[in-house]
């Protein structure tokens, strides 16, 4: 197993949480030195924040580990390709790798629908990879969405038959 596949499984740790929590299963570490210095997965439902998202509170938690804004020499680990806003906020602190686990072509800003972690009009570029265990990062949101559609079924017939 290499280093990024290593730390990849640590993100879908993360994710798992998420999952527990009947959330959107992304997960995401932040690895500064080779220790992990942040942890984050979804919660916006949990916390009924917009900004609870894996990589905010990743990011959050390192900056408060490193007593810095300035997460330079990090790498980020996430389970899916960042959101617009998480996309900036990588920029933003200066983190110098994302690695990410499957790619999200409906919402996806680190190469999907627009490459704000590449683009060369902003002071701060990130080095970008893409796929590192992209298998089991996607079969998990697969398997949550499919439960979700069932459970949404089931809600709608015990509704149907209470009325």
């Amino acid at each position: 197993m290499n280093i990024d596949e290593k730390y990849m499984k640590s993100a879908l740790k993360q994710a798992q949480k998420a999952y527990q929590l009947g959330e959107v299963p992304i997960g995401c570490v932040i690895v500064h030195d080779r220790k992990i210095i942040g942890r984050g997965y979804n919660r916006r439902n949990t916390d009924k924040t917009s900004l609870a998202h894996a990589e905010i509170t990743a990011i959050k938690k390192a900056s408060k580990k490193i007593g810095d804004w300035r997460l330079e020499e990090c790498t980020l680990y996430v389970t899916l390709e960042p959101c617009q806003m998480c996309a900036g906020a990588i920029v933003q602190s200066r983190i110098t790798e994302v690695v990410m686990g499957s790619m999200n072509p409906k919402a996806g800003c680190g190469g999907s629908i627009l490459n704000i972690l590449e683009m060369p009009q902003f002071n701060h570029q990130v080095k970008v990879s893409r796929g590192v265990l992209e298998k089991e990062c996607s079969e998990l949101l697969t398997l949550f969405f499919k439960e979700l559609r069932i459970r949404n079924r089931e809600e709608k017939l015990r509704l149907r038959t209470d009325s």
